[in-house]
């Protein structure tokens, strides 16, 4: 399987699982009684981004990886989200957008050129991209989330993390 496209698979199932999180928090906020939007400005250390920034940055490492690696436009965000709805609306405009690429369209992926735009001036291989830069921090962003949610009381386990596997009988 290409490798770039195995990545690109597994963060828009996360993307998936992220989405099922907040659902899972906007009723337990139900349950304790409090505005469930409460949760998008908590963060675990005062140097973090805040749950709404995290749920953002899982949303474009996952947009980006996929343009990058296939020379394909990212759609634009502006970082607007204040509300669970408006951040829900995100991750399923992401994951929509991300349902459009194909495994064809990762061909070549390990060796295109990758400009960093964050690192102005400097660019890497595909490969090394897809290991060094958006895979470590794709899933930092996701982890942090989700640990900020499962910090906060929101009954969240292994399998929500992990999500849906792929199963055969013997």
């Amino acid at each position: 399987m290409n490798h770039a496209f195995a990545a690109f698979t597994e963060m828009k199932k996360m993307l998936g699982n992220l989405d099922r999180w907040i659902e899972k928090s906007v009723a337990y906020a139900d349950t304790k009684k409090f505005d469930p939007n409460v949760l998008l400005t908590l963060r675990l250390a005062p140097d973090q981004y805040p749950l709404v920034r995290q749920i953002q940055s899982c949303c474009d490492n996952a947009k980006f990886l996929a343009a990058r690696l296939t020379g394909k436009e990212a759609p634009k965000h502006p970082d607007t989200e204040t509300t669970i709805e408006e951040i829900r609306g995100r991750i399923r405009a992401v994951r929509a957008h991300l349902d459009t690429y194909r495994v064809e369209d990762f061909e070549g992926a390990d060796k295109r050129r990758i400009d960093l735009p964050f690192l102005e001036g400097r660019s890497m291989h595909g490969a090394e991209y897809l290991i060094e830069m958006a895979i470590p921090n794709f899933f930092f962003h996701v982890t942090t989330a989700y640990a900020i949610l499962r910090h906060n009381g929101v009954d969240l386990g292994k399998m929500d993390y992990i999500g849906e596997i792929t199963t055969f009988a013997r």
